[in-house]
């Protein structure tokens, strides 16, 4: 829900081609449109900062498994049920 003159932010990484009706989008709430994507170096500096311990991700992590159980994470990441995080740990 975006107020009439808001601004709507598109933020995603898409695989296939989308569609948007932007009559509604542009027209109808008179929008302010804008598109958002990750800077060439945040992945460094994210990883930089989780490794000198300035960003806590403990509570991101929801299941830590044993690297040799890589398929139980990987199907509970596709299930998305209850996981956020899958740490895998040799």
């Amino acid at each position: 829900m975006i107020r009439k003159l808001g601004t709507f932010v598109e933020f995603s990484v898409m695989r296939e081609p989308v569609t948007a009706d932007w009559t509604i989008v542009g027209d109808t709430k008179e929008l302010n449109i804008r598109g958002s994507h990750l800077g060439p170096y945040t992945y460094p500096l994210a990883i930089d900062y989780i490794h000198r311990g300035s960003i806590d991700v403990g509570p991101l992590i929801t299941h830590t498994l044993p690297l040799e159980e890589f398929q139980t994470a990987i199907e509970k990441v596709h299930q998305a049920k209850d996981s956020i995080k899958v740490l895998l740990v040799s």
